[in-house]
């Protein structure tokens, strides 16, 4: 028998929205549409995203086009060796007139915050993003304080340069839902870049064409898409395959299954479905996991990369079967 569910009205809504807003990051960024699909399917998700690639490819650039896409508070930290945890989720200050202490929000007390070139902080420094990434809470001195919806980290690093950089921790990279690289633009693009940004800025011209009241109406119609029991055995079977991997001393954690499963939702809404199929979890499986892995010694020596591996598994780990929803 078919399994029967109501169908959330926001969920209509959903594809001409993120048709809008990746049209607006379109304009800013050229010849990078799966680049902005993936990132507004983690950000429908209630996700995180991390941007790695080499200098000047648009990193930055991306995390402020979506941004300014948005009506939402955004807020921008630049990560520095000397930048303490303090100055990311703010300080408690004593206030001579009331003789008490107040506390002092810090830029995490934004929807969106950009955090550009985090892997130059200490990992002290970095580690003030856990609590907050995770239960999207802060607590300072004894006290929690919740954040917004939605709430989201982009945060951006350079993988080639290593001096006076310092690697995330494996707890950090865990709690980014997804990485993606950027990659060099096709000339075609770049020859459209030099006219466009020859002159001034596109992030100028940018304005707001969503407001954080039609996100956060989205981000509950997608918790609403339906995911069958086959499909979450297969979300199981593939994040299992990467630990009794040979070819992987460290697989996926388990919050990276919660993860593959919230973006497959997202990703299937807003291709106007509201059911998650096998296709859904094939198309994230190496953007949402392969940053969480790490490869054997013979894998490195064979320049295999976790990115080559997870590709691997997805080929092989058997697809259910097409049930009735």
């Amino acid at each position: 028998m078919a399994i029967t569910h109501d169908v959330p009205p926001q969920l209509d809504d959903l594809v001409p929205t993120a048709h809008r807003v990746r049209e607006a990051i379109e304009s800013v960024i050229e010849g990078k549409g799966d680049v902005i699909r993936l990132t507004l399917t983690v950000m429908l998700a209630e996700g995180h995203l991390l941007i790695e690639d080499v200098p000047g490819v648009g990193k930055t650039m991306l995390a402020k086009a979506l941004a300014r896409s948005i009506d939402c508070p955004v807020r921008r930290v630049q990560f520095t060796p000397d930048l303490l945890p303090s100055d990311i989720t703010g300080v408690s200050a004593y206030n001579q007139q009331t003789m008490e202490f107040e506390f002092k929000p810090g830029p995490v007390f934004a929807s969106i915050v950009v955090g550009d070139e985090i892997n130059r902080a200490s990992p002290k420094t970095q580690s003030a993003l856990l609590e907050c990434m995770e239960e999207h809470q802060v607590t300072v001195d004894g006290v929690t304080y919740p954040l917004d919806t939605p709430f989201m980290v982009i945060a951006t690093q350079n993988p080639i340069e290593m001096e006076g950089t310092y690697p995330l921790p494996e707890a950090q990279r865990d709690r980014f839902t997804a990485r993606i690289a950027m990659g060099y633009p096709e000339p075609s693009a770049e020859l459209e870049m030099l006219d466009v940004h020859g002159g001034t800025s596109p992030l100028d011209k940018l304005q707001p064409v969503a407001t954080t009241a039609e996100i956060t109406a989205l981000i509950a119609a997608v918790r609403a898409v339906y995911v069958s029991q086959a499909i979450k055995r297969y979300a199981i079977d593939l994040v299992t395959a990467t630990r009794r991997s040979p070819e992987l001393r460290l697989g996926a954690s388990p919050r990276s299954t919660l993860h593959l499963i919230r973006t497959a939702r997202a990703h299937a809404a807003m291709l106007g479905r509201d059911y998650v199929i096998p296709d859904d979890l094939q198309d994230l499986a190496v953007p949402v996991l392969a940053h969480r892995l790490l490869p054997s010694v013979e894998a490195q020596g064979q320049r295999r990369l976790p990115e080559h591996v997870m590709a691997d598994i997805v080929r092989q780990v058997p697809v259910p079967e097409a049930q009735a929803r």
